[in-house]
């Protein structure tokens, strides 16, 4: 599991990252502002208000957090079996 070690916030609902492995990037939200517990985020200042937690997550006041893992599969491209090999499929023998 990766956590958030740095972040800034950019224009555009945009997030500068950077994670517990040294990995950095941007995150872009803007596609998720103003959706349902992401509506607070149309008012800017509220998504601005963004503080990392206490496991790595970024947290927005009580009503939303988001999970270091699905951002750091955002920010670097990668698919979820490269952080969870668990969810590689292995084909069954008989």
């Amino acid at each position: 599991m990766r956590a958030i070690t740095s972040l800034d916030v950019l224009k555009d609902y945009r997030l500068a990252l950077t994670f517990d492995n040294g990995t950095s990037g941007t995150a872009d939200l803007s596609g998720s502002v103003g959706k349902g517990v992401f509506a607070c985020w149309s008012d800017g200042s509220v998504f601005a208000n963004v503080r990392i937690g206490p496991s790595g997550e970024l947290v927005w006041g009580e009503t939303v957090d988001l999970c270091p893992d699905a951002l750091y599969l955002k920010v670097t491209g990668k698919q979820p079996e490269v952080l969870f090999p668990a969810l590689r499929h292995e084909p069954a023998r008989a």
